[in-house]
Parts: structure tokens; C-alpha cells; sequence
């Protein structure tokens, strides 16, 4: 898993629970790294179980909850390094409709490494889109959470709904709705 999973996770614990959290969870997991991680190096996946399963036994959410709201954190940092790459798109589902043949292509670029989950379109019209997620690492969650960050970027209603195809979260088919087609009010 690359680094700067790693790292975004760790700065997102110290911005939500504290630099003593970070610690103490780094301790607790006895990583063969030892918690020092690069943005561009490579880690093992069993180190990021550990930090969250730590994580979750400290702040009783679960390693679902933590997922999503590292996506929500993640997302803010895609948005700040790569602003050129969400402006390329103007809908939603069309982004979502290319994480495979697009979105992961571009992440290899940078990462040629990465082991990323696979997407695989089934379905796909204007306002629906249906999912698959294939991952041995069942962070499927993330990826909810990042799904929810796109629409909410675009500034347009949604609803969401997975379905585990495999119990352990390996497989999981997501789908996606826009609500009428319609941009959510902002109020006034």
C-alpha cells in the first residue's frame, strides 16, 4: 500500500483525535516500519489493519465509520494536489463511470506499484450508475465515502446504496442515483 495512505491516515487521526492518538495507536500496532512512513514509499497492508483496528478499539467507531471519514479527509487532499483533474469532469457519474479506465490509470502513472481495488461498470445511464468493487482488502468504505465526496463536489443530490456481495466486504456492488437530476439547492 503506498505511503501517502498512510500518511494522510495519520493526519487525519492527529486532525480528529490528537497527536497523542497517533502515538498511541503506532505503539499499540508494533508496525514492522514503526509508523514512519514516506508519501511515495510502499507498506504493507496488515500495518493499516492494525492502525485502524487500534483506532477503533480507542474511539468505539468502527473500522467502517473510520474509513468513510478517512475518504471524506482524502478527498480534500485530492482536491488540493490534483485541482485540474475534478475540473476535467463535469458530472459525477461520469467520473465515477471511469475510476477503472481512467481515474487508476492515472494514479499508476504516478504510483506504478499501487494495488488498487477494481471497479467494474454493469450499468450505466444519465442519472444511475451500478458498481462492482473488487478488493482483497474490502475498503469499501473508503470508497463510499470518496463516491459521496465526488457528488458532493459537483454539488448535486444522490442516493447510494451497496450491497455485499461477499459477506467479508471483497465484493461489493454499489448503487448510485442521482436525485431528478438535480443540482442540490444551496439556500440562500
Amino acid at each position: 500500500m503506498k505511503g501517502v495512505v498512510f500518511t494522510e491516515f495519520l493526519e487525519l487521526v492527529e486532525l480528529k483525535f490528537g497527536l497523542q492518538m497517533v502515538d498511541d495507536i503506532i505503539v499499540a500496532s508494533n508496525l514492522e516500519s514503526g509508523g514512519a512512513y514516506t508519501a511515495v514509499g510502499t507498506y504493507k497492508f496488515g500495518e493499516m489493519v492494525s492502525l485502524l483496528t487500534e483506532l477503533s478499539s480507542r474511539t468505539q467507531l468502527s473500522v467502517d465509520d473510520l474509513l468513510y471519514t478517512y475518504a471524506q479527509h482524502f478527498f480534500t487532499v485530492i482536491k488540493s494536489s490534483y485541482p485540474g483533474f475534478l475540473e476535467s469532469y463535469s458530472d459525477p457519474i461520469e467520473m465515477l463511470a471511469s475510476i477503472e479506465d481512467h481515474i487508476h490509470v492515472e494514479v499508476l502513472k504516478i504510483y506504478p506499484d499501487a494495488q488498487l481495488p477494481t471497479f467494474k461498470t454493469l450499468e450505466k445511464s444519465e442519472n444511475t450508475l451500478t458498481l462492482d468493487y473488487l478488493s482483497s482488502r474490502a475498503m469499501y468504505s473508503f470508497g463510499l465515502g470518496l463516491m459521496h465526496e465526488t457528488f458532493n463536489f459537483f454539488n448535486i443530490d444522490f442516493n447510494i446504496r451497496l450491497e455485499k456481495l461477499k459477506e467479508d466486504g471483497t465484493h461489493v456492488r454499489f448503487f448510485i442515483e442521482r436525485k431528478n437530476g438535480n443540482i442540490k439547492s444551496r439556500g440562500l
